[in-house]
């Protein structure tokens, strides 16, 4: 019911509730997908909550919409919570409005979702732009029959007695089984010197043979990994260790299909159908430098039309659906090599990094243009963007400034879009940071904040009670820059004073377990700190969305030659010798690039009237800042180098580790390193 409706009769309760849902759902759209609607009548409507993002697949939706007439066309963008329906006439989308506006459905998970309908002039949605599938990968469909697909899973022992020497624990969301070497999967890599006994299963030799007599195969295997993936279960995105394997890879898919997800260390990321009974084979490039992986959800989106089995999933939204899944099992074969990889992508090989001496920077000058380039200049173009992902403070840093006395002055050095400045009431603060745009986004929010640089503050030396700093420290591209950051904090403290200064940790993984920054999937995360995210309109238009997956909006694969020079970017990556690092994976160097997908861009949103062909997309940007991420214990040497500094404690915040220091021999300055799952801390107290 439309609020230009309600001028006749007075609104009962439910009929107030519809109306404030319709109207959040109009103010959502538009805030976060640029999607207008409007108050007259069109043939076009934007379905709220009836989208693949939500778990609505087109077969559930589209008799729904039927029923109110002909639909000329119904368009589902992936991963959306909304879509887009063309009926015939202005009246039949009229009658739709009417009937189904507050409508009631349920989704294949059976959970109930409300309808909210809007008229637009257009449909609209971002395109994924996706073309090619990553070079070195090949499909295979229907590589066996379905009797040896039969027999293959029946050949599995999952019961095995514990007691076999060659038992194997399964995983915690799945049940696994080694053969020929033990896959071990906390460093995707396996013991050459304790290959198990028994090797391979008979039943695969004469597979194996045919594939290599077909050509599908170069390599005979001797390490299989089988896997069996209950619905909503998946694969953390990864590569095989270099060194471990041959640069062939082959995967079968039993059982059921799935979609995998490839992604480039530049940000493109592939979605791939690899169909039941099918061989996916990953050389070169595909096998090296993409990493792949599967989401963990229930639904896939797939191609709505039967003739589309295997390879890209398109960005054709008037072709795409919901697939439920089954129990897939896989049989992943490997040759284990025996000698170091030569391969062509020396930047992420453990292999080749190892020979490769770091060039960069060499001089304090390389290091300031590194730093302007990679960093200054970065920010000032993703400030917008960036300030929208920086809403939660993080608690620690909370918990430091909220422990201050009442009236204390504390200075923000990088403070950013100023999220800690309003942290604590009680406090006078203000912010500096490098960028412009950012310290003009703190005064919008009412603070105070000016311009400069961290290694040049101007203010008074000993002049505050304490000084934060967080996540800047690690943007400086050389040892005496960092020590040099450090000791301007120190001499803004006076006698009495803290500090606090956090950096990104090198270690991503204590005791076993992995740090947050790891853990989380850009599937379900809504709040990120360390690299870039948005808002999802599914979060906001509903709260009982199911989460059903969220891919990356992809960007034109770079050339292999690019990366083989040493990185891809519009930004001249490859003139920075720096390696770029894959999101959400571990840090393979201390000095690298982060990738920044610069998001929510009204202007990178493609309009379609009528409903006619995806057609060619601009990709949006993709930004790289450089990172010095710090090793246990590099920042409290750093910290030592300075004479009034002496090291407390060190502690790491999901392990719990921590270390004291004496500090017997404090004439100024007592200091306290807090180690964090993803950045290291530094807590000082002058004296």
């Amino acid at each position: 019911m439309d609020s230009n409706h309600q001028n006749n009769y007075k609104l009962n309760k439910t009929e107030k509730k519809f109306l404030r849902k319709q109207i959040k759902a109009r103010h959502t759209l538009l805030r976060h997908e640029g999607i207008e609607t409007v108050s007259y009548a069109t043939q076009v409507l934007v379905v709220a909550n009836g989208g693949l993002g939500n778990g609505v697949s087109r077969n559930q939706l589209l008799p729904v919409l039927e029923k109110c007439g002909p639909v000329d066309a119904l368009l589902m963008p992936p991963n959306k919570p909304y879509s887009f329906v063309r009926y015939k006439t202005t009246e039949e989308s009229e009658r739709a409005y009417i009937t189904l506006n507050g409508k009631e459905i349920v989704d294949d998970l059976g959970q109930k979702i409300i309808l909210y309908l809007n008229f637009v002039e257009k449909a609209q949605w971002k395109e994924l732009g996706l073309q090619a599938l990553p070079p070195g990968l090949m499909v295979v469909e229907e590589i066996i029959s379905s009797e040896d697909e039969k027999m293959l899973l029946e050949s599995v022992n999952w019961t095995e007695d514990t007691e076999n020497q060659n038992f194997q624990k399964s995983l915690k969301h799945r049940r696994v089984k080694h053969f020929g070497y033990e896959f071990h999967y906390e460093n995707n890599n396996v013991d050459k010197n304790k290959p198990l006994p028994g090797g391979l299963p008979d039943i695969c030799d004469s597979i194996l043979e045919k594939w290599l007599k077909e050509g599908f195969i170069k390599h005979k295997p001797d390490q299989l990994t089988v896997n069996q993936y209950e619905p909503g279960h998946g694969i953390p995105a990864h590569i095989d260790t270099h060194s471990a394997f041959e640069d062939e890879i082959v995967s079968l898919s039993l059982g059921s299909e799935i979609v995998m997800d490839f992604k480039h260390p530049d940000g493109v990321t592939v979605p791939v159908m690899l169909p039941r009974r099918s061989l996916l084979v990953m050389t070169g490039e595909s096998r090296y430098l993409w990493t792949h992986g599967i989401t963990p959800r229930k639904f896939d989106t797939v191609q709505a039309s039967k003739s589309h089995k295997s390879g890209i999933i398109t960005s054709d939204v008037g072709d795409l659906t919901l697939s439920k899944r089954g129990i897939r099992t896989s049989f992943t074969f490997r040759k284990v090599r025996q000698t170091p990889c030569n391969c062509s992508y020396p930047l992420v090989c453990d292999s080749q990094m190892k020979e490769t001496p770091s060039s960069f920077p060499e001089s304090d000058k390389e290091a300031s243009q590194l730093e302007r380039e990679y960093v200054h200049q970065v920010y000032e173009e993703i400030a917008g963007h960036f300030s929208s992902t920086r809403h939660t403070p993080w608690p620690r840093v909370v918990e430091f400034l909220k422990a201050l006395p009442s009236g204390s002055l504390v200075a923000d050095i990088g403070c950013g879009n100023g999220k800690y400045l309003g942290v604590n009431k009680e406090l006078y603060m203000i912010g500096c940071d490098r960028s412009q745009n950012l310290v003009d986004i703190c005064r919008e929010r009412q603070f105070e904040a000016f311009v400069c640089d961290a290694l040049a503050v101007p203010i008074h030396s000993g002049s505050c009670d304490a000084c934060i700093s967080i996540a800047v420290i690690h943007h400086f591209a050389t040892a005496a820059r960092r020590v040099a950051a450090i000791q301007e904090l120190v001499r803004l403290l006076r006698p009495g004073g803290k500090a606090l200064i956090y950096v990104w940790a090198m270690e991503q993984e204590y005791n076993n377990k992995k740090s947050k920054y790891l853990r989380e999937n850009r599937v379900s995360q809504g709040k990120k700190e360390e690299i870039n995210s948005d808002t999802s309109v599914q979060e906001l238009l509903v709260e009982q969305m199911p989460v059903v997956g969220n891919q990356d909006s992809a960007c034109s694969v770079p050339s292999t030659n690019d990366f083989q020079k040493g990185g891809c970017d519009s930004r001249k990556v490859t003139d920075s010798k720096l390696p770029v690092h894959t999101n959400r994976t571990s840090f393979h160097s201390q000095d690298l690039l982060v990738p920044w997908h610069l998001k929510g861009n009204p202007g990178k949103i493609q309009l379609v009237e009528p409903f006619g062909p995806v057609g060619s997309h601009d990709p949006s940007p993709v930004f790289h800042r450089y990172y010095h991420v710090f090793c246990a214990g590099e920042l409290e040497a750093a910290c030592q180098t300075l004479s009034n500094v002496s090291v407390l404690q060190s502690y790491y915040d999901q392990g719990n580790w921590s270390v004291n220091n004496n500090s017997a021999k404090l004439e100024k300055l007592q200091m306290c390193i807090n180690r964090m799952s993803k950045l290291w801390s530094v807590h000082t107290i002058c004296y």
